[in-house]
Formats: C-alpha cells, structure tokens, sequence
C-alpha cells in the first residue's frame, strides 16, 4: 500500500484481488472512477475496476459513473474504435478535472444521472 508502484502485475485468488482492487481504487480515487479489463483465450470483460463497494447506496442513484464509461471507452478501443474511445475519455477526464459536476465520492452532491449528463455535454462540446 505505502508503495503500489513496485507492482507491476500481481496474481491471486479472486477473493484477494477484489480486496486488492478496492484498496487500489481507494489510492487513486475511489471506486467510481477506476475502469479494468479482464481479458481471456476467447473473451474480452469490460466493468468498473472495484466490486462490492457502497452496496448501502443501491437505488439511491448517487454512484460515480465515471467507472463504468471508461470501461466502455476501453471496450470500444478493444474493438478497434480508438478514436471513440479516446474522446470518451477525453470527455470523462476534463468533468471529473473541471470539479464543477461531482459525485458523493468526488466530494460533490450531484446524482448518477446529473454527472452522466455532464459526459454527453461535453461530448457534445468536444464534437463541436
């Protein structure tokens, strides 16, 4: 934990690398703002990087988005539409560092829909 950095690919059991995901997620952000890749022989998984967070939250519409959009920027990379992926980041990254729109986790007030909306405006704007 003092020194993530000296890691450059860790093995484990599941239930370990859930625990390992969200204690990582928690050193660059939060569970809302880190996307992963899983990728097998023949599959490709695309979901937020941490699992079982914030469960007391559920129907409360106040999670982070942010995860799940940059793990379906990532799969459309995956799937060869660099461009649409790299825009969607670009959206994603430029809300959370403007600060204006945030999530409970970001230390904001705003819902999952309010930030959601946020991404397509600039979307818009990037396409503009």
């Amino acid at each position: 934990v003092i020194n993530p950095q000296q890691f450059d690919v860790m093995v484990m059991p599941n239930l370990y690398g859930i625990l390992v995901s969200n204690l990582a997620a928690g050193l660059v952000g939060g569970a809302g703002v880190v996307p992963s890749k899983s990728y097998g022989e023949n599959i490709a998984v695309f979901e937020p990087g941490a699992r079982h967070t914030w469960m007391e939250m559920k129907g409360m519409y106040v999670a982070n988005p942010s995860a799940m959009v940059l793990s379906g920027a990532f799969m459309l990379k995956h799937l060869q539409l660099h461009e649409a992926g790299d825009v969607l980041i670009k959206a994603v990254k430029r809300v959370i560092n403007r600060g204006e729109v945030r999530s409970r986790d970001l230390g904001g007030s705003c819902t999952t829909r309010e930030m959601t909306r946020a991404f397509l405006a600039e979307l818009d704007a990037i396409h503009s």
